[in-house]
């Protein structure tokens, strides 16, 4: 450990490490908060703690790597949801007010609002209620899986480093 290390200690710097890695969980749901980074500077905060002995940079690397896809599927998801019901610009900016309009509204408003929001975007778009449904519906449930699969490969990465630590 470095000097900055044995000043603070070893329990102070696991406390950040554990606290960045929860807080980072929870921002895979609420999109104020960049979850996977945090997740992944606990976990080489972790992996630091002990100069890289029990959690090798190797294994530091493959979690930068389902970092990067949990990234990538944030990003993706969404976005192939919405084409492949041929979703308007507006409509995804829709979704996007959405979800930020659903960090105020509670669980409940995080969950519906980025549907809401894409439907009145693709019904500003083509003036078709129906068509706007439909849209907002596939955009929608693309975020949701999108957030499903980031979640997955955020508790991998946790799991990985948990693992690489204690065996």
């Amino acid at each position: 450990m470095s000097e900055l290390g044995e000043l603070a200690g070893p329990a102070v710097w696991w406390t950040f490490s554990l606290l960045l890695m929860g807080v980072g969980v929870l921002g895979t749901v609420l999109p104020v908060l960049p979850g996977t980074v945090l997740v992944l500077a606990g976990i080489v905060m972790g992996a630091w703690i002990d100069g890289f002995e029990r959690v090798s940079g190797l294994t530091v690397g493959l979690i930068a790597v389902l970092a990067l896809l949990a990234m990538l599927t944030d990003f993706v998801a969404g976005l192939l949801g919405a084409r492949k019901a041929g979703a308007s610009s507006q409509a995804l900016l829709g979704a996007a007010l959405g979800t930020v309009a659903g960090i105020f509204t509670g669980f409940i408003g995080l969950l519906f609002m980025p549907l809401l929001g894409a439907v009145v975007g693709e019904y500003l778009a083509r003036r078709d209620g129906r068509r706007a449904a439909h849209v907002g519906l596939a955009t929608w449930l693309g975020l949701l899986v999108g957030t499903v699969i980031k979640l997955v490969l955020t508790f991998m990465m946790i799991g990985i480093f948990a693992v690489a630590w204690w065996f």
